[in-house]
């Protein structure tokens, strides 16, 4: 009998009665995606219709998304209408979070990490206070391809260096690094191959430079640097600080200052300030 039942079993094509990928329920699937990062999420959709479909769940994005995502969105997306924004799915609002967006006049950037959702600030130089920026002789606004924003402040010679910001955010919970992105050096491009001039570089060996971070909740980093490296972007760490609530409106403050007046210093380029969770900081920022 039991020769009989399995030979029974085993008649035809055997394959068809096996459970396969595409028989999994569609709610199971989204359930397994939560736990998954969002790159491992697109990849992983495009294996069969059911897991495609999964993952546009709002449940699974919404656990990718940061708590305060809401207000992130507000600034992101300050410029779209509000009606086209309430239409989008939590796996639309987290794709646009991962393009840099563009905000409060285009001089300053917002996105997400595509991996862990980490958000990441950029400040342009055009949103700094910079001692002597209006004065030709000592500061110029130049067009530049190597700058997310397009132009950089660039420091032909002055005796009195003094470069401020400062943001309000609502950074979601977790510690974040704050940098100022800078240069020695003028790069341009000569027949298609960047050059970078140097003559004007003087007076950052005598002494380092000072960074300052504070935040309204009390917290404050100083460090020095002496800036070196001629013709590359290097990224200059200023300190940490610490977000405790999401929902609570921070205001960082940051500074680059070197005001020794016994000596004169030139050919720096000011690009930037980058606040990001600690540990995101990648090549291509």
């Amino acid at each position: 009998m039991g020769a009989n039942f399995s030979s029974c079993v085993c008649d035809g094509d055997s394959t068809s009665m096996r459970p396969r990928l595409g028989d999994i329920p569609e709610s199971c699937v989204a359930l397994v995606l939560m736990y998954l990062d969002p790159p491992d999420i697109c990849m992983l959709a495009r294996l069969n219709r059911a897991f495609r479909d999964a993952s546009f769940a709002d449940f699974v994005w919404e656990s990718k998304l940061p708590l305060n995502y809401k207000f992130i969105v507000g600034k992101a997306m300050e410029d779209d209408d509000d009606a086209s924004v309430a239409e989008l799915g939590k796996r639309d609002i987290y794709a646009r979070l991962c393009n840099h967006n563009l905000f409060d006049n285009g001089t300053k950037e917002i996105w997400l990490d595509k991996r862990t959702g980490g958000v990441c600030l950029a400040i342009s130089s055009k949103a700094l206070r910079i001692t002597g920026i209006d004065d030709r002789r000592y500061w110029n606004h130049i067009s530049t391809e190597e700058s997310r924003f397009h132009t950089v402040a660039y420091l032909q010679q002055i005796w009195w260096l003094e470069v401020e910001g400062d943001i309000d955010f609502q950074f979601p919970q977790g510690t974040y690094s704050v940098f100022f992105k800078l240069h020695l050096g003028r790069s341009s491009k000569k027949l298609g191959r960047r050059v970078c001039k140097t003559e004007h570089i003087h007076g950052w060996a005598a002494k380092p430079v000072k960074f300052q971070l504070m935040t309204s909740d009390g917290q404050r980093v100083i460090s020095h640097a002496h800036l070196d490296n001629p013709g590359q972007w290097i990224l200059y760490h200023v300190g940490d600080f610490v977000s405790n609530n999401s929902d609570d409106l921070m205001k960082i403050k940051f500074s680059l200052t070197q005001i020794d007046c016994t000596h004169t210093k030139g050919g720096l380029c000011v690009d930037s300030v980058l606040i990001c969770n600690s540990g995101e900081v990648r090549k291509e920022i």
